[in-house]
């Protein structure tokens, strides 16, 4: 079942091209899950975004799970070791769950009795990334996919390995860092921000607000402290709602 060859390049690219041209989450997902699902062939996917305010699984086909189901699974995830890998504090890298235990050893976990067992997940490669920001926090995204009948392959897991960084960086940019120090800045830094991020140089800035550029850099400066910043491009790109090198970072799943 694992893609390979011409066949399986041209799925990659086709979530690649995907990723690329998305605008927005809401018409993201419906077209990408089952893409993802054909890219590392299953017979179901979850997708679970988890903020501090909690975690939202979403699942192909959709009434994959019932809410009692994923309750279920969630009371029996403490004791699950691939739930511990995506988990917040694991690695996140692909991995099949054959890798961490048997079969039997699996069958006798409370996730599987409960809940995986009933959708024949008997097989599963799961991974975790960081993935743009809620209002409440820095997101990450858990991605499972299950099979019945045969083990996933090393093809499986070197596409989930392409794929997980071009995930990470398209939401990313489709959910970019909230910006609550704005309120904190002057109208005067907003508006020097505002033309820094259009690339103008400290003099043309001053020209254009009838400043001189030591007063344009004195503004730069007390906007950097504001934005917890340390660059013009760091301000830039924080101006313009994009994220910024390892400043958004957070922590990534596996610190």
């Amino acid at each position: 079942m694992a893609p390979s060859g011409e066949a399986g390049l041209r799925r990659i690219c086709a979530v690649i091209d995907l990723l690329l041209d998305a605008v927005d989450e809401e018409t993201l997902l419906p077209a990408l899950l089952p893409l993802l699902l054909r890219t590392v062939p299953g017979d179901s996917l979850t997708w679970s975004t988890r903020t501090p305010a909690g975690r939202f699984p979403v699942h192909t086909p959709v009434d994959l799970f019932s809410p009692e189901a994923v309750a279920g699974f969630y009371r029996h995830a403490p004791a699950d070791p691939l739930f511990r890998h995506t988990d917040i504090n694991g690695p996140g890298v692909p991995l099949r769950r054959s890798d961490l235990q048997s079969l039997t050893e699996y069958h006798r976990l409370g996730t599987y009795n409960e809940v995986l067992g009933g959708v024949h997940a008997d097989y599963q490669l799961a991974m975790a990334f960081p993935a743009g920001w809620a209002p409440t926090g820095r997101r990450t995204v858990c991605l499972v996919v299950n099979r019945s009948g045969s083990d996933f392959g090393q093809p499986d897991l070197d596409s989930a390995a392409l794929l997980r960084a071009r995930l990470s960086h398209a939401l990313d940019r489709l959910a970019p860092p909230p910006l609550p120090q704005r309120a904190a800045l002057t109208a005067r830094e907003s508006a020097v921000l505002d033309l820094l991020a259009q690339g103008l140089t400290d003099r043309q800035i001053g020209h254009r607000l009838e400043v001189s550029a030591r007063t344009v850099d004195k503004h730069l400066e007390h906007a950097y402290a504001k934005l917890q910043v340390h660059s013009r491009v760091e301000a830039a790109a924080l101006w313009q709602g994009r994220p910024v090198g390892t400043l958004w970072q957070g922590r990534p799943v596996g610190s």
